[in-house]
């Protein structure tokens, strides 16, 4: 069997052509370069199938395999999935942290410093009595002891108001995550339109690595919201095999009803989600859950007060059964520094009232100080924890994915050398044929 002339040229060929594609996609990562979530890519060569020579080729009589060059292969994305699984985890964690510590830290804020302080508040009530005591049938000490109480209950009100604004408003903000108008709903939109299009691409042999990054990015920024899990689509055709080899289904939140299955959108509700989303919504979700239990402990210890005061005093001073609805009834002319029907001077009420100070109330108080404090401190490590952690597994994602300019340079001159050797290759088979098309035959004209 004989060679064909020309087969050097297509030979030449496929190595120009190769190490141009080779090019384009060195001249697209560099394009890239600062586009967020996107994985650089390389052009993957292989020898092309070899042409067959048959027996008797050979001066040896056998046969052989003749190369025909070089093609590209695959357009291959550099990625690691294993590093995606745990920037998303990770991310994850940090949006329950950081909106957690931003949370507690307004719930800290409440408890106010200075005179504002509920503890200066109860300070103030017990010296209030304790100066009753040492004048008994003083109207300017009880009349201080009346104003003091209304200030630490009208105190015990706001914080425990201040308390319930910030619980409603991290439920309204899991509401708002969720709803229509909030950042969940056209991620995921957007990752059912992806679906659709990278299946089609992968359907017809494509690799559409540009569409897999924006779905990578998205995924990236939902994981912020809550948890993400992310598999094939399970849909079989007839042979078992899978009907839709481009889609995935996305879960979100732990709820039972995938986010994005193939085309279609489902969003969690508050009631759908479990009870660890994660993530932002997972953040509030324990914001929320603490505020109630601070605004328990709040009302208990109102509830102290009025039980303990009124018990002790001649006749009640507060009213109301909580932090909620505690209020002052007494007034100076009730406020009495001794028992009821008791000698003139004596301060037995007062003496008792003052005596509660650091009881069970204000030891209750410097423990719900220190829940909340524990809590926002807590909250801040996992934050500046879950930072540093993030930003190492961005920087081991980029050692992947990221696209390096100097290796890219270097790419390119590679490439454009491999470029050059091709076409000298292909002008060389060029001479030859013309020498043997237009020179051949001509000797001695």
């Amino acid at each position: 069997m004989s060679i064909g002339s020309f087969g050097g040229l297509n030979t030449a060929l496929s190595g120009v052509t190769a190490q141009q594609r080779a090019l384009d996609v060195t001249s697209h990562n560099i394009a890239n370069v600062e586009t967020p979530g996107y994985s650089r890519q390389e052009a993957v060569f292989g020898a092309r199938p070899s042409l067959t020579i048959p027996a008797g080729a050979k001066l040896d009589g056998t046969g052989a395999q003749l190369g025909q060059g070089v093609d590209v292969l695959t357009y291959r994305r550099l990625r690691d999935d294993f590093l995606d699984l745990q920037f998303r985890a990770q991310n994850m964690t940090g949006g329950q942290a950081d909106v957690t510590a931003q949370r507690l830290g307004l719930a800290q804020d409440a408890l106010g410093s200075g005179d504002a302080a509920l503890g200066k508040q109860l300070d103030k009530f017990w010296s209030s009595w304790q100066t009753l005591a040492a004048n008994p049938q003083s109207a300017s000490a009880k009349s201080a002891v009346v104003g003091i109480a209304q200030t630490l209950a009208q105190r015990f009100s706001t914080l425990d108001a201040d308390f319930n604004t910030i619980g409603t408003q991290a439920t309204a903000a899991v509401t708002d995550l969720l709803g229509p108008q909030g950042p969940i709903k056209p991620i995921a939109d957007e990752l059912a339109k992806l679906n659709t299009q990278i299946n089609l691409q992968q359907g017809v042999g494509q690799q559409p690595n540009d569409l897999l990054d924006r779905r990578d990015l998205l995924l990236d920024q939902l994981s912020r919201y809550g948890q993400v899990s992310v598999g094939p689509d399970p849909t079989l055709d007839a042979q078992g095999q899978p009907a839709y080899p481009g889609m995935v289904q996305v879960s979100f939140g732990g709820a039972a009803t995938a986010l994005v299955s193939q085309s279609t959108v489902t969003m969690p509700t508050t009631a759908t989600l479990s009870a660890t989303p994660g993530g932002q919504l997972g953040g509030l979700q324990d914001v929320a859950g603490k505020m109630a239990a601070y605004r328990t402990t709040l009302s208990g210890l109102a509830s102290s007060i009025i039980t303990s005061v009124n018990s002790a005093a001649a006749s009640p001073v507060f009213s109301g059964t909580g932090a909620t609805d505690m209020a002052v009834v007494a007034t100076s002319a009730t406020i009495s520094a001794g028992a009821s029907g008791g000698p003139a001077g004596d301060n037995s009420v007062a003496l008792a009232i003052a005596g509660l100070r650091g009881g069970a109330v204000d030891t209750g108080y410097a423990g719900l100080i220190g829940t909340i404090g524990a809590d926002v401190r807590t909250a801040e490590g996992n934050s500046t924890t879950s930072t540093s952690v993030l930003d190492s597994l961005t920087a081991r994602r980029q050692s992947v994915a990221g696209v390096s300019m100097d290796e890219e340079m270097t790419n390119m001159i590679r490439y454009q050398r491999g470029y050059q050797a091709a076409a000298r290759a292909l002008t060389t088979m060029d001479e030859m044929l013309n020498t043997l098309i237009n020179s051949t035959g001509r000797v001695g004209l």
